[in-house]
């Protein structure tokens, strides 16, 4: 699993989403901006993270999804789930 740059610092997060409120842009591929990193933290459930070199995983509160810079990626909600994005750089 991908692990955070030992430089990077956390400058904003999202509100909590869940399956209804999340925002739709998320659902397709979209990517941060370079020397943007992000980190998926589940509250509660679950949500699938694709990556576009064709990389899934399940996330979970145990299991946050990291973001690469300019990587494109989306997700996919598996039933309730609640979430946030933090962004580092």
């Amino acid at each position: 699993m991908k692990t955070l740059p030992q430089h990077v610092r956390k400058y904003k997060a999202t509100p909590v989403f869940d399956e209804n409120t999340l925002p739709q842009g998320l659902l397709k591929d979209h990517a941060t901006k370079e020397n943007v990193w992000g980190v998926i933290r589940i509250q509660t459930g679950k949500l699938e993270y694709n990556i576009q070199n064709g990389t899934s995983q399940v996330l979970t509160a145990d299991t946050p999804g990291i973001i690469e810079p300019t990587v494109k990626h989306h997700i996919k909600p598996l039933g309730s789930v609640s979430f946030c994005v933090e962004f580092y750089k």
